[in-house]
C-alpha cells in the first residue's frame, strides 16, 4: 500500500439504531435499541440511511453535522424505516440555515399504486387510511409531513425569517426499469440488475427491488467509494437479487429475525396468524443471513434490524452455521470499517466491530 492511500481515510459504518419494527425495543440485557437507521460515512460527508427512532439524535451523539449530510435513502415506506424523517426535515432544516448548500436528496421507493392484498385471515372490511392516496412514496410522505407541519414551518419562515425545508430537501423516487415485471402484489422482487440512484464525488450508490411482500418496492442499497463498499439490506426475504447486490462487498449490513421468540409476544390469535404470515414470508432469519453473505462472497456480515432485539446473542450467532466471514452483531453507536484498507488495519476493524 502507498503512503498516499495510507493517508486516504478509511470509510466506515455508524449503526445509529439497530432495532427493527414499530416497537421501542431494549436488548437481551435491557438497554434501549434506537430505531433501525444507518450512517455511511465517506471523508467528511455522510449519508443516511433510513430514519429509524432516534436518527436525528443519534446522528447528533456520534457527531455527525447535518451540513455535511450528502443524502437520505429510504429503503421502504414502513414506519420503523421512517418515522425521525419529520425530525431530520424541520430539526435539521432549523440547524441548517446558516449552511449554504443546495438541497439533500431524499431517495427511496414511489407510490405502491394500490392498496396491498386483504389477509386471508381477515373477518371483515377494514377502512384504509387516507383513502384518496393511500401508498405514497417518498415525495408524497415527504409533502404530507411538511403540510401536517404547515403551521411550525410557516410560522419559522415567515416570522424568524427560515428557509424552507422545502427548499432544503429533494425528494427523489426511485424509476424502475421498463420491461422489468415488477408488480406490488405478485412480482415483488423480480431477477434484475442493480440500478444507480445516486452519484457523487464520494459515492455511487445502487439499488435493488428485494422482497419484502407486501411492501413494494422495496429496495437494498449499495454504496461503491474508491476504497470500499457496504451494501445494506433493508427488510427482505433471502432472494437472489440481494445476492446479486452484495456481490463482492466488504461488508454486508443485514436485517435479522428470532422468529420462534417473537411469536411468543402476540396474545391474540388473528393478529399473531396474520403477522407471522408477514414475518415468515417478508424477513431473513440470522443463518438466512449468513448464507446470503456466503453465496455473494462478502468479507464481513454485520446482522442490524433485530427483530426482536431481546433475543439472546446466540439466536444472532446462528449466522456462523452457514458463513465462515468475519461476523459482527453491532450495538448502537458502533463504528464499522469497510473496504482494503480497513483489513489492512485489522485494529481498527476489531475496535468498530462486536464480534460477540
Amino acid at each position: 500500500m502507498t503512503d498516499a492511500e495510507h493517508s486516504e481515510p478509511i470509510p466506515y459504518v455508524v449503526t445509529l439504531g439497530t432495532a427493527g419494527g414499530p416497537r421501542w425495543w431494549k436488548d437481551h440485557d435491557g438497554t434501549p435499541r434506537f430505531g433501525i437507521a444507518t450512517a455511511v460515512v465517506v471523508g467528511e460527508t455522510w449519508y443516511l440511511v433510513d430514519c429509524g427512532q432516534g436518527a436525528g439524535r443519534q446522528a447528533n451523539a456520534a457527531g455527525l453535522s447535518m451540513s455535511n449530510l450528502g443524502g437520505i435513502f429510504i429503503t421502504h415506506m414502513h414506519s420503523d424505516h421512517t418515522v425521525d424523517l419529520p425530525s431530520l426535515l424541520l430539526f435539521g432544516a432549523f440547524e441548517l440555515k446558516n449552511s449554504p448548500r443546495g438541497p439533500i436528496p431524499v431517495v427511496g421507493p414511489g407510490d405502491r399504486g394500490k392498496l396491498p392484498p386483504l389477509s386471508p385471515r381477515a373477518t371483515s372490511m377494514p377502512e384504509p387510511i387516507a383513502p384518496d392516496r393511500p401508498t405514497p412514496g417518498i415525495e408524497g410522505l415527504v409533502s404530507g409531513i411538511l403540510a401536517a407541519y404547515a403551521t411550525d414551518c410557516n410560522d419559522r419562515i415567515f416570522d424568524s425569517l427560515a428557509i424552507s425545508p422545502a427548499a432544503q430537501f429533494d425528494p427523489r423516487e426511485i424509476k424502475l426499469p421498463e420491461g422489468l415485471g415488477f408488480d406490488p402484489d405478485s412480482n415483488v422482487a423480480p431477477d434484475m440488475e442493480p440500478i444507480e440512484v445516486f452519484r457523487d464525488g464520494n459515492v455511487t450508490v445502487t439499488a435493488i427491488l428485494v422482497s419484502h411482500h407486501p411492501t413494494a418496492p422495496a429496495y437494498a442499497f449499495r454504496f461503491d467509494t474508491p476504497h470500499g463498499s457496504v451494501t445494506i439490506s433493508g427488510d427482505t426475504a433471502p432472494c437472489a437479487n440481494m445476492v446479486t447486490l452484495a456481490r463482492g462487498t466488504d461488508l454486508l449490513l443485514h436485517e435479522a429475525i428470532n422468529l420462534d421468540i417473537l411469536a411468543a409476544q402476540y396474545s391474540d390469535a388473528q393478529m399473531l396468524q396474520a403477522t407471522m404470515d408477514h414475518h415468515r414470508r417478508a424477513h431473513t432469519t440470522a443463518a438466512e443471513a449468513g448464507q446470503i453473505a456466503a453465496d455473494a462472497g462478502v468479507a464481513h456480515l454485520a446482522l442490524h434490524h433485530l427483530v426482536p432485539s431481546y433475543s439472546p446473542p446466540e439466536a444472532w450467532t446462528e449466522a456462523r452455521t452457514t458463513f465462515g466471514g468475519a461476523l459482527s452483531i453491532p450495538d448502537d453507536l458502533e463504528i464499522i470499517p469497510f473496504g482494503t484498507a480497513s483489513r489492512v488495519t485489522g485494529n481498527l476493524a476489531a475496535s468498530g466491530t462486536n464480534n460477540r
